[in-house]
C-alpha cells in the first residue's frame, strides 16, 4: 500500500506559517532544492489543500518559461505538469482540470483508494504520495489517521505564534525516525514514519 507523507517546513516551535500565513522565514536554497528534488521526482501523485494548490497553479505551470528560470524552476515545473494532483477542497470544481482529482467528501474512502492504487510507473513497489504544505488538509488527514509519515524541514527560528503543524491530536502518534540531515543553511531534515504497531 502506498503511503501519504506530509512534507512540511516548520519552525523550531512547531509552526508551519506565521499568524497571517507568512512563510518568508522559510530557508530554501539550491542544496535543499536538489535534495528534495531527488525524492519527489520518483513520485507520480501529489496531494494538496485548496490554498496550496491554487498557489502552485499560479506559479509552476509556466515557471520554466521565464527567462530567469533556475534549474530548479525548470525541473520542478516539468514534474508539476506531469504529476497527478489530488486536491482536498469543498469549493473547487473538478471539471476540465487536467491531471487533477478533487476530493470534496468521503475523505477517508477516497484517500484509502488512492493509497491502494498502483503507481503510474507500473512498478510493483509503492511510491510515496507527498502532501505538500497544506496545514488545513494535513490537520483533516491527521484527525482521520490517514498520514503515514512526516518529512519535516525544521528551520532555525522560533516564531512564537502562527499556524501549528499539530492541532487537536486525539491520541498519541508514535513515530519511527528514518533519517536526519543537517543543511548548510541551518535547516534540519527529520524523516519519520508513523509506527502503527
Amino acid at each position: 500500500m502506498r503511503k501519504i507523507i506530509s512534507f512540511m517546513h516548520l519552525s523550531l516551535d512547531g509552526f508551519v506559517a506565521g499568524p497571517n500565513g507568512e512563510m518568508n522565514w522559510i530557508k530554501v536554497d539550491e542544496e535543499i532544492f536538489d535534495h528534495v528534488g531527488k525524492r519527489i521526482s520518483k513520485g507520480d501523485t501529489a496531494l494538496y489543500g485548496r490554498v496550496t494548490y491554487q498557489m502552485m497553479e499560479n506559479y509552476w505551470p509556466t515557471a520554466a518559461d521565464k527567462p530567469t528560470a533556475s534549474r530548479h524552476d525548470i525541473e520542478h515545473s516539468k514534474w508539476y505538469k506531469n504529476v497527478h494532483k489530488v486536491v482536498l477542497s469543498k469549493t473547487i470544481k473538478g471539471e476540465g482540470v487536467a491531471n487533477t482529482t478533487i476530493i470534496s467528501d468521503n475523505l477517508s474512502n477516497h484517500i484509502n483508494e488512492i493509497k491502494q492504487s498502483r503507481p503510474a510507473t507500473g512498478d510493483s513497489g509503492s511510491e510515496d504520495i507527498l502532501l505538500f504544505g497544506s496545514p488545513t488538509a494535513t490537520h483533516s488527514l491527521m484527525q482521520q489517521n490517514l498520514i503515514d509519515g512526516y518529512w519535516l524541514f525544521v528551520n532555525p527560528i522560533i516564531l512564537g505564534r502562527g499556524i501549528p503543524l499539530f492541532v487537536d491530536i486525539k491520541a498519541q502518534i508514535k513515530l519511527k525516525l528514518l533519517s536526519t540531515r543537517q543543511f548548510t543553511s541551518g535547516v534540519t531534515e527529520l524523516n519519520y514514519i508513523v509506527d502503527k504497531q
